[in-house]
């Protein structure tokens, strides 16, 4: 995999949102192949986690997306493995960090101004994907930054070009 590579599939993550998929679901799809997951499989794993994990305005989806992908990345298979685990932990948070740092919270509800964690309006129904829809959303932006932060992490602390 090459630098321009990389890019393409922040690309492609920005891309899976404009064509509908949710932040997590843009994000995780775009890098699953690298782990032997097909992206239709990654759409269904990451499908609930949109709008703050189901609509809730909790985690931010893109941000999950990037938990997800670490996990994919370096996450133990042992239950016994705490320095595995520790280590998963680890880069999750260090990633986390940097989305919080770059988009001020990592959380859906403040992103998006909203006080607290307010459930959306009708919280079950998924909103219409309209102009006016990506106009007053800063999705598409997370979603790009979430994409460049795990393309960051592959790059530097992975070694995808070594």
């Amino acid at each position: 995999m090459n630098e321009e590579e990389l890019d393409e599939r922040v690309e492609r993550a920005v891309e899976n949102f404009m064509a509908g998929y949710g932040c997590c679901q843009s994000v995780v799809a775009a890098f699953a192949d690298l782990y032997g997951l097909d992206e239709t499989m990654a759409k269904k794993i990451a499908a609930g986690f949109g709008g703050g994990v189901g609509r809730l305005r909790m985690m931010c989806g893109a941000v999950s997306g990037i938990v997800m992908l670490v996990g994919l990345d370096c996450g133990q298979t042992e239950g016994s493995d705490r320095e595995g685990k520790s280590a998963c932990y680890k880069v999750v948070q260090q990633l986390l960090a940097r989305s919080e740092q770059e988009n001020g919270s990592l959380i859906c509800a403040e992103i998006l101004g909203l006080k607290g964690h307010q459930k959306a309006p009708n919280s079950y129904v998924a909103s219409a994907r309209t102009a006016e829809y990506y106009k007053h959303r800063p999705c598409a932006a997370k979603v790009e930054s979430a994409a460049r932060i795990f393309a960051d992490y592959l790059r530097e602390v992975r070694g995808v070009f070594k």
